[in-house]
């Protein structure tokens, strides 16, 4: 997925193309997964990508691992678990109290390699400058809240060593899970307004 960026011409909208290039990362999982020859395990994995262009962040994911944004002391999750007890509290069939206490909590509703296609989730978010993004897998976000994220990186000005504080948090928690998590700070941005389609700076 990663490889398929310099490729682009630049052209394409960016929800169409992080979205192209999720369902792109999803082929190659289900490839994979055949490879591997009948009797092996389905291969899955989830999938959250934050693409910057100009003042605007297009988070895309499939699953359960996240994207935060934190403004000012503050983070918000962007994205939307895709659980089970997720679609259950969306169909009015359990509360919120009821699936944080739920058996089936993680067991995914959506993920990559599954179906050969795949619905992605998809937002666009207005970025200010000082604007910090965290990625992270549920190893990571099962374990340290929102409030810690905000914490953490809003105490830190190396966003490496930030990273490493919330993995070594998240393990002295838990740590019983695969733990990933990135960190973006975004320093400035470029005001661009929109004619016929096409970007332009706003002074």
């Amino acid at each position: 997925m990663i490889g398929a960026f310099p490729r682009n011409p630049g052209a394409e909208p960016p929800l169409s193309l992080v979205t192209r290039l999720v369902g792109l990362a999803n082929t190659r999982v289900v490839e994979a997964g055949l490879a591997a020859g009948a009797g092996r395990s389905r291969m899955a994995t989830t999938i959250v990508a934050c693409l910057l262009r100009h003042d605007r962040a297009v988070v895309a994911h499939v699953g359960d691992s996240r994207c935060y944004l934190i403004r000012g002391a503050k983070a918000v999750q962007l994205t939307r678990d895709h659980t089970v007890t997720n679609e259950q509290i969306k169909l009015g069939l359990i509360s919120p109290g009821e699936a944080a206490e739920a058996s089936t909590r993680h067991l995914l509703s959506r993920s990559l390699g599954n179906d050969l296609f795949v619905s992605v989730d998809t937002s666009d978010n207005q970025v200010l400058p000082g604007d910090q993004f965290v990625l992270c897998s549920d190893g990571m976000h099962n374990s340290v809240t929102a409030a810690d994220f905000a914490d953490v990186i809003g105490r830190s000005q190396d966003l490496d060593a930030a990273a490493r504080s919330l993995v070594a948090l998240a393990k002295e928690r838990d740590g019983g899970d695969n733990i990933s998590v990135q960190v973006i700070r975004v320093r400035n941005v470029e005001r661009v307004g929109m004619y016929r389609g096409r970007p332009y700076k706003l002074r």
